[in-house]
């Protein structure tokens, strides 16, 4: 069956514009990520949990967010043909605010106990949460240019690979200092798993961004 051209136009826009609505959430709490690792470093109880009280509504956003775009986007049909990679990449960017949640549930937990991490982890925590804000941020710059052509978008999606390629330098050499430094295990293995995630969410902006390269070439 062949679609009006302008009815198949105006459908990627829907599609594109709910797809923009849940990225912005996503950053929302990516953003929030970079600020608890601040009030972390600098022993602020009570800022982190407040933080992280943000960091679930945001959650609960993107959900709603990532809904609505499964919504918007059964309702589009058959008349979209690129509608299974819109859903590809919400559910990659949806897998940067679970992992953003797990992170900060984490070291609000470090806090709470009283564990302690030494100043130079925590000084490197901060470089590593800010490049993983930085790569997420650079994948919304991806997505916004999606309407611009597809060189436009292969060349904000390179800036996007660049920057996870700093993040994982980055959190390789975190991991061995923490592996290497003389903290109690429970915080040790829980700084692992953090610190983890931070690299996840990066790769999983890497991979939304190839997604997104995808898409551009259907836009």
């Amino acid at each position: 069956m062949v679609f009006p051209v302008e009815t198949e136009e105006r459908v990627k826009r829907q599609a594109l514009s709910v797809s923009r609505d849940h990225l912005r959430e996503v950053v929302d709490i990516s953003r929030k990520i970079s600020q608890l690792v601040t009030v972390f470093v600098n022993g602020d109880k009570d800022s982190a949990q407040e933080l992280f009280a943000d960091i679930k509504k945001h959650q609960n956003n993107v959900d709603v967010a990532q809904r609505n775009v499964s919504r918007e986007l059964a309702e589009i049909g058959a008349i979209l043909m690129s509608r299974e990679d819109f859903l590809r990449f919400t559910n990659l960017t949806s897998e940067i605010a679970d992992y953003c949640e797990g992170i900060g549930f984490r070291l609000l937990q470090i806090m709470e106990r009283g564990w302690k991490v030494p100043n130079q982890i925590k000084e490197d925590m901060i470089k590593l949460s800010d490049a993983v804000f930085y790569t997420i941020s650079k994948l919304r710059e991806t997505v916004m240019t999606l309407n611009y052509g597809v060189s436009k978008a292969l060349e904000k999606s390179r800036d996007v690979a660049a920057a996870e390629r700093i993040v994982d330098g980055l959190y390789r050499q975190l991991e061995i200092d923490i592996i290497d430094s003389k903290m109690e295990l429970p915080p040790m293995f829980l700084l692992l798993n953090v610190v983890q995630k931070l690299e996840d969410a990066a790769d999983k902006a890497k991979a939304a961004s190839d997604a997104a390269r995808i898409l551009a070439l259907t836009i």
